[in-house]
C-alpha cells in the first residue's frame, strides 16, 4: 500500500509543492515508508528529498528545505502503508466477533498492530509482536502503547485469547520495563474469567512494573443479542466489588458504566488523573461534566427554543444534571431523550454503537426545533452511522434538524450555538 495523500493542509510546504490528493509519496532520502512513524522520523531534517508519484503517472523528486521539526502538511489515507497487522486471536469477548451482518466493512477488521497503538491510541495484546517489531520500539523509542490485558494469569489469558502466545503476556510487559517502554493497560472484565481473585492478581502483577504502566483502565464486557455463547453482564455486586478492588492500586480506574451499575456516584477529577483512556469511557461523563460548569451560559436566547439531547443511557445521569441550569436559560427548553437499543440489545448503552432506526424511533414525536446528537454516533468525517445509512435518512425518517457535537467531551459548541446560531 503507498503512501497516499488524503489531503494538504492550507498553507503548508505540501501547498506550496502541489501536492494533492492522490498523489503518492514514493520515499523520503531514498527510503521507501511503511508507515507513519517511518515518515515522522525521516522528516526530522533541514533538507529532505521526496519522490512522489502524480495522479497523472508522472515522478518528481523534489529537494525541500525547511526547519528541523517542520512538517510538509500532508494527511494520508492511513496511518500504516503497508499491511496492517490482523489480530491473530479469537478472544471470547470479542465485539467483532458478535456483529450482525451488513455493517459498514470496517467495523469488521480485526487489527492489533503496534503502529496503530503507538499512533493512534488502539490496544494490542502483543500475541503477534516479531523479534523485529521490539527491535524496531527499542531502537525508535516508541511509546507509549495501549494495551489490552484481561490478565497476567499464562493459563488464563491463553482461554480467554484462544491464543497459546496470549500466555506470554507477562513476559511482554517485563520485556517492555526493561527497555523503559511506557504503556497504558486494559482490562475486560467478564464476570466468572477474570474478576475477584483473578483481577488481584493482574492488578499485583501490574503494579510490580511501576511506573512503566502510566494507567490501567478495567472496563465491563459488552455482550450484544448476537452473541453465540454465553457470557455474564457485570452486575451490581461484581461493580461494587471491582471498584473495591480497583481502589487498593495506583493509577487503576474503572469505567464509568462500574459507577452507574453500583449506583454510586461518579468520582472527582483526582481519580482519574489525567484522563489517560477517556476514549475507554474511563471518566468522560465527568470529564464533560466539569467542562460544561466552566462554560459561561446565556441568561436569556431571543425567541423560544426548544431542543432534544438524543443520548446514550450510559450518559444520561450526566445529562440529567446538566439539563436543569440549561432550563434556566430564559425562552429555552431542553429535554433529555436516552436511545434505547433495539438494534444491539438492551445491555448496549453507549452513543458510539447507536444505529439509524433506533435514533429515529426515539425522537419521531419529539416536539422540539433541534435534536442534538454526539459525533461519535457518526464515522469521523462522514454522515454515516454504523448501520450504513446517513444522516439525511434520519431527517427523513425523523422529520427533524439536527445539530451533531464535534467535541463530544464539551457542550461548549451547543452553548455558542444557543448564543450565535439562532439569531440572538
Amino acid at each position: 500500500m503507498p503512501a497516499t495523500v488524503n489531503s494538504v493542509i492550507e498553507g503548508s510546504i505540501a501547498e506550496e509543492l502541489e501536492i494533492s490528493q492522490g498523489d503518492e509519496i514514493l520515499s523520503i532520502d531514498g527510503v521507501q515508508l511503511t508507515d507513519m512513524i517511518d515518515y515522522n522520523f525521516y522528516m526530522k531534517s533541514e533538507l529532505v528529498t521526496v519522490e512522489i508519484k502524480k495522479t497523472n503517472g508522472e515522478i518528481e523528486e523534489i529537494e525541500i528545505e525547511k526547519d528541523f521539526d517542520e512538517d510538509l502538511g500532508i494527511v494520508f489515507e492511513s496511518a500504516v502503508f503497508d499491511r496492517i497487522k490482523p489480530c491473530q486471536n479469537h478472544c471470547i469477548f470479542c465485539f467483532v466477533d458478535q456483529q450482525p451482518k451488513g455493517l459498514r466493512k470496517s467495523l469488521y477488521i480485526k487489527d492489533d498492530d503496534y503502529r496503530l497503538s503507538y499512533l493512534q491510541g488502539t490496544y494490542i495484546t502483543m500475541t503477534n509482536l516479531k523479534d523485529s517489531d521490539r527491535e524496531r520500539i527499542k531502537r525508535m523509542h516508541l511509546g507509549p502503547f495501549y494495551i489490552s490485558i484481561q490478565t497476567t494469569n499464562p493459563e488464563l489469558r491463553a482461554k480467554m485469547l484462544r491464543n497459546p502466545n496470549a500466555g506470554k503476556a507477562l513476559d511482554n510487559l517485563l520485556w517492555f520495563r526493561k527497555n523503559k517502554i511506557p504503556f497504558h493497560a486494559q482490562i475486560v472484565l467478564c464476570p466468572g474469567w477474570n474478576d475477584g481473585d483473578e483481577l488481584e492478581r493482574t492488578l499485583s502483577d501490574l503494579a510490580k512494573l511501576k511506573n512503566t504502566v502510566l494507567s490501567v483502565a478495567i472496563v465491563p464486557v459488552g455482550v450484544t443479542q448476537f452473541r453465540d455463547e454465553t457470557l455474564k453482564q457485570v452486575d451490581r455486586e461484581c461493580a461494587i466489588r471491582t471498584i473495591e478492588i480497583a481502589s487498593k492500586y495506583k493509577r487503576v480506574c474503572c469505567s464509568d458504566e462500574f459507577f452507574l451499575l453500583a449506583g454510586k456516584p461518579i468520582p472527582p477529577a483526582k481519580y482519574y488523573g489525567g484522563f489517560s483512556q477517556l476514549e475507554d469511557g474511563v471518566g468522560a461523563l465527568r470529564f464533560t461534566l466539569d467542562n460544561f460548569n466552566k462554560l459561561k451560559l446565556p441568561k436569556a436566547i431571543s425567541r423560544p427554543y426548544k431542543m432534544v439531547f438524543a443520548c446514550s443511557y450510559a450518559s444520561k445521569g450526566m445529562f440529567d444534571e446538566i439539563s436543569p441550569k440549561l432550563n434556566k436559560i430564559k425562552n429555552l427548553s431542553v429535554e433529555i431523550r436516552p436511545v434505547q437499543s433495539k438494534y444491539w440489545g438492551e445491555n448496549i448503552t453507549v452513543a458510539g454503537l447507536i444505529t439509524t432506526d433506533d435514533l429515529i424511533r426515539t425522537v419521531r414525536d419529539a416536539d422540539c426545533d433541534i435534536v442534538v446528537i454526539p459525533s461519535i454516533m457518526l464515522r469521523p468525517y462522514t454522515e454515516d452511522f454504523l448501520d450504513g445509512k446517513t444522516l439525511t435518512y434520519v431527517k427523513e425518517q425523523s422529520g427533524k434538524e439536527f445539530f451533531v457535537q464535534k467535541n463530544i467531551y464539551s457542550l461548549e459548541e451547543v452553548v455558542e450555538y444557543l448564543k450565535t446560531g439562532i439569531n440572538i
